[in-house]
């Protein structure tokens, strides 16, 4: 790793004597790229995912002390060369950029500064562990079809040693400062480590690629990749999972918190604080003002609910219309995994037809529906969203996780609005239209800030009448619990990360005020314990956006259009919210000009 942190330092000389030698305009162009070349060396699994396969066979030891010091050398070089530009004199794409990549190198360098490694991962997020499994299954965004490719993914298998002993090293240091997961948390890492240290090759899927070798290969090419990975899968894969495991269940555990929140660990408050700022992409809101923010929400979509359930003919209290829908059978109507994948394709097709009413560009990359691969299927929630990658014709994912069919229910998080919220046209519409948009830099093609990206899917669930859904009055129940529970998450992720909630409490909190079981009220809370302050992107992104769009439709009157509107907020991609505003102002202030 010294060796690498030189070759950064050496890559800054260079870095900064090329940027004087070129035109201003060339100079950003090529600060843009080098950036985003260096995110992809940081990042390589990232980089893999995005298309750029130059670290195929890399996987960063990122949580080691010099790997973060290499980190923060380059931030601070690239924000110092970034700030040499009169961002007065920008185009307004260029502005746009700017703007985007200083945000995000002083977010950066805020959490560089924190301690963040001595928790590397859960059972929920930053996985390491969980997305090695993704990627070495053949389903992923690894590719697997040359004999290099598979040659390079045993180099990425044999770095994950050294990842697990640096993980292990950073849990111990956490326990000796006071900053560990909670109990619950790690009681559910545990099992899935198990299950992927699963040394039986037919059942393991680190020898799926094995299993589907492509047509090309020769006899040799095959049975040289088999011994190649009969030795590295068990040395350096299964054995680092089944020691991870034990280390968590014997040495960790016994230390892991009681408490659900991050008030509870020594610097907890800063990181809660950090985190709102990540991800509202808002430095001044605070904790309270969320809390706030989620009461009022409740109390607005419970009183839509109670119209709601009026309107059904039901004649109980809400709590007991709840009750209703969780249990009535004709909300649990599926057999078969199958059943639940082809009620979300039916909506799919419900919804094609009133996609250009809404948008005038559609993304050319693929997308398809498919069911969560069993060793993720029991810790995820909900269905969720896997980018594709048009340039290598793999399609965007909408992964739904079906343990049990005949539990999955039509409302919990009502079908209708998820699939319009996870799949069409919230996440594969911005994050493929963003990617395939050729005029930005690569760092803003491939770039997520939740505050926009889920503010904007859940915005999108607000569009279900004018794309053909929510006739059935049950739908759009589904859809009222799916925006309430955005809203319980600013209340319930802040209870837990300052203390105002205790777990238990936060699931309470959550059955009161929605149509969802014990079950998955406590997946969700810990879920939030997990993952402090995403839960908040939702409902803080969408928010600004239906601000914003009523803003321009007051202001432009009869010139406003809707399709325009959506194009525009698109058009740049991922974005703080502050700079997005200021960009749909300028947009707003040119539609009136013109008129």
């Amino acid at each position: 790793m010294k060796q690498r942190t030189f070759i950064i330092v050496s890559f800054l000389m260079f870095f900064s004597a090329a940027l004087s030698a070129q035109s201003s305009k060339k100079k950003l162009e090529n600060l843009f790229a080098r950036y985003y070349e260096q995110e992809c060396f940081f990042n390589p699994l990232q980089a893999t995912a995005d298309g750029i396969h130059t670290y195929d066979d890399q996987l960063q030891n990122d949580g080691s002390s010099e790997f973060r010091a290499a980190k923060t050398i380059f931030y601070r070089a690239c924000l110092r060369d970034l700030r040499q530009f009169n961002r007065s004199k920008l185009t307004e794409a260029d502005r746009i950029s700017y703007d985007i990549l200083e945000y995000t190198l002083q977010t950066n360098l805020e959490g560089l500064a924190l301690h963040l490694e001595y928790l590397p991962f859960n059972q929920f997020t930053a996985s390491v562990p969980l997305d090695l499994a993704l990627f070495g299954s053949g389903s992923g965004p690894q590719p697997f079809h040359t004999p290099e490719d598979y040659r390079k993914w045993s180099k990425r298998m044999i770095a994950f040693s050294d990842w697990v002993d640096t993980a292990i090293a950073n849990f111990g240091k956490g326990k000796r400062h006071g900053v560990v997961l909670p109990k619950a948390l790690v009681v559910k890492m545990i099992p899935q480590l198990t299950e992927l240290a699963e040394k039986d090759s037919a059942k393991s899927v680190f020898y799926e690629p094995l299993r589907h070798f492509p047509a090309a290969f020769s006899e040799a090419e095959k049975q040289a990749l088999r011994a190649l990975y009969s030795q590295v899968v068990p040395q350096y894969v299964l054995r680092s999972y089944e020691k991870l495991a034990k280390y968590l269940e014997n040495d960790y555990l016994p230390f892991a918190q009681d408490q659900p929140g991050l008030h509870a660990l020594t610097g907890g408050d800063g990181m809660y604080r950090y985190f709102i700022k990540q991800y509202t992409t808002n430095a001044d809101l605070t904790a309270e003002q969320v809390y706030q923010t989620g009461l009022e929400e409740v109390d607005r979509i419970t009183r839509e609910m109670e119209q709601n359930k009026r309107a059904t003919g039901f004649s109980g209290t809400l709590p007991e219309y709840f009750h209703f829908l969780r249990t009535d059978k004709r909300f649990r109507p599926f057999t078969s995994p199958e059943q639940v994948l082809d009620a979300y394709r039916g909506i799919y097709k419900k919804i094609g037809p009133h996609l250009h009413e809404l948008f005038h560009h559609r993304p050319k990359t693929e997308f398809i529906i498919k069911r969560v691969d069993a060793y993720r299927e029991a810790s995820q929630a909900g269905p969720f969203y896997i980018k594709g990658n048009y340039k290598e014709n793999r399609p965007g994912i909408f992964f739904v996780p079906i343990p049990d069919a005949n539990k999955v229910s039509t409302v919990f998080y009502g079908m209708e609005c998820t699939f319009i919220h996870e799949a069409v046209p919230g996440h594969h519409y911005q994050i493929s239209l963003q990617q395939e948009y050729g005029d930005l830099p690569a760092f803003q093609r491939q770039n997520a800030l939740y505050a926009y990206m889920e503010g904007w899917a859940l915005y999108c669930e607000s569009l279900g009448e004018k794309l053909g859904c929510y006739t059935d009055p049950y739908q759009k129940m589904g859809a009222l619990n799916n925006e309430i529970h955005r809203a319980i998450r600013l209340v319930v992720d802040v209870g837990i990360h300052t203390g105002k909630l205790s777990k238990q409490e936060a699931i309470a909190y959550m059955m009161a005020h929605e149509s969802i079981s014990e079950t998955t009220a406590t997946a969700e809370v810990e879920r939030y314990m997990a993952w402090p302050g995403q839960a908040l992107s939702y409902k803080i992104g969408e928010l600004r956006i239906k601000a914003l769009r009523d803003k321009y439709s007051r202001l432009q009157g009869k010139r406003f259009s809707l399709p325009d509107f959506h194009d525009a907020i698109i058009k740049y991609g991922c974005m703080p919210l502050d700079v997005l505003e200021k960009y749909l102002d300028a947009w707003n202030n040119r539609i009136i000009s013109d008129a």
